[in-house]
């Protein structure tokens, strides 16, 4: 099935015969919606209802065919023209072309099957086109702040201030926070708020490329610039032309190579290795670290010019631990996002899972909050996660704990509910496992009692 419930052609031709036959071979495809004109001035009176295409004739008998192709171009830019002449003037063509023809196709025997080529090629490209806005639509939806980025807390009330400041404009941003914060995420979420949103988003993780490797990746490098460059490489600050590039981990960039990237921002303009070309670049940059940059420079390992160009909006990503009750917010929507993908029943957290939840250290943040999750949906039964169907593995309940601000007493009686809790109130496991007497878990056991 075509993507096309109806795909308009303008026709301009004057001669009636070639008019009916030209009316014939367009309509073969019932998808065709075809209008015939004689002259160029009526077509031109008629470009309101926005045509797929146009074929016209090059002689026409009140303007020329230069004329009609300029009005066209100027008045319904991207709108495809076929030109369809009994001329086979190579010149003729080329100018034709100049002016913003799509084709030139000449009044001969094949010219039913050169046509219908060439709409579909037309239909084609206009297909990948609408799916391509289509999907960007759908990412810009996807990343709208209150749908991609999940939290109420105060700290992460602060987040949606900041990041309503970058919406529009085109200042740079630079995202901090621990690993597995999201950095990525919000960046994403700025792009397809801004003005932006339909030009490329174009991500580069520094950490994972080789260093000598990193400016050809970044900046491109023309054929033959180095040993193994077989062929032209368009580098990513061309990819995100018009659009955004996101630097993730700026501060694992060698400072060799900094220098060069700060050329980059100020001229905004990029040199390809090994080129000449001076190629002007429109490109709002976003990075992301986990690093203290402010620190990395005062080692000199970051240079200090580059750090304050890129400061610009500082977007600060509070850990998961900082987050109260983000947690949970973030294990329904991780939970829900699980299910419908691979084709489950909805799963609910039972209350002890979500204290158990609330409680963790959670050292790789949402990255790690998700991975538990999914593996707790695999493991539950009957719809509903229990505190034993997680599994942590980034550290140790106790480290857990030992995050809060408690009293010791307090500390002890925490540590040992979980520990009653993980082997089933079997005291004798519980006192060999902590290495303390029976007696000891029974007073504390007993005082819990009490202030309950």
């Amino acid at each position: 099935m075509s993507n096309f419930e109806s795909f308009k052609i303008f026709a301009l031709e004057d001669n009636a015969v070639f008019s009916k036959m030209l009316h014939y071979i367009l309509s073969m495809d019932d998808e065709h919606e075809v209008v015939m004109f004689k002259e160029g001035k009526d077509l031109l009176n008629a470009l309101d209802q926005k045509p797929s295409v146009i074929t016209i004739d090059y002689t026409l008998p009140d303007m020329t065919g230069e004329e009609v192709i300029q009005k066209v171009t100027s008045r319904l830019p991207g709108v495809p023209v076929i030109v369809i002449s009994g001329q086979t003037d190579v010149k003729t063509a080329i100018k034709l072309f100049k002016y913003g023809a799509y084709d030139y196709i000449t009044k001969e025997e094949d010219i039913r099957e050169r046509l219908l080529n060439a709409l579909n090629k037309i239909k084609t490209k206009q297909s990948l086109e609408e799916e391509v806005q289509h999907l960007r639509e759908e990412l810009s939806h996807k990343y709208e702040f209150d749908k991609s980025i999940i939290g109420n807390s105060n700290a992460m009330k602060k987040v949606f201030q900041m990041l309503h400041k970058t919406v529009d404009n085109n200042i740079t941003v630079s995202i901090t926070g621990e690993t597995g914060t999201g950095k990525e995420v919000v960046a994403k979420a700025i792009h397809y708020n801004s003005t932006r949103a339909k030009k490329p988003f174009v991500a580069v993780n520094i950490a994972a490329i080789p260093t000598p490797l990193l400016e050809s990746e970044l900046f491109g490098h023309e054929k033959g610039a180095f040993t193994g460059a077989i062929a032209k490489r368009v580098g990513k600050f061309e990819e995100a032309n018009g659009g955004t590039i996101f630097l993730d981990e700026i501060g694992e960039m060698d400072i060799s190579l900094q220098a060069k990237l700060l050329r980059v921002i100020q001229e905004r303009e990029v040199v390809r290795i090994g080129g000449s070309n001076v190629i002007k670049l429109d490109v709002r940059i976003i990075t992301a670290t986990h690093r203290d940059l402010s620190k990395e420079m005062k080692a000199n390992r970051f240079r200090e010019d580059l750090y304050y160009r890129l400061l610009g909006v500082p977007v600060y990503l509070p850990p998961l631990r900082e987050r109260g009750n983000d947690v949970i917010l973030l294990a329904k929507h991780l939970l829900q996002e699980f299910c419908n993908s691979n084709g489950m029943n909805a799963i609910s957290l039972s209350a002890e899972a979500k204290q158990l939840l609330i409680d963790y250290h959670y050292p790789g943040n949402i990255r790690e909050l998700k991975a538990i999750i999914e593996l707790a949906a695999v493991m539950c039964s009957e719809n509903e996660i229990k505190a034993e169907d997680f599994q942590f593995s980034g550290s140790s309940d106790v480290e857990a704990i030992m995050s809060k601000e408690m009293t010791l007493k307090e500390y002890n009686i925490e540590i040992i509910q979980r520990f009653m809790k993980r082997y089933d109130d079997n005291v004798a496991n519980v006192a060999k496992k902590l290495d303390i007497g029976k007696v000891t878990i029974y007073r504390y056991l007993k005082e819990m009692e009490t202030n309950n």
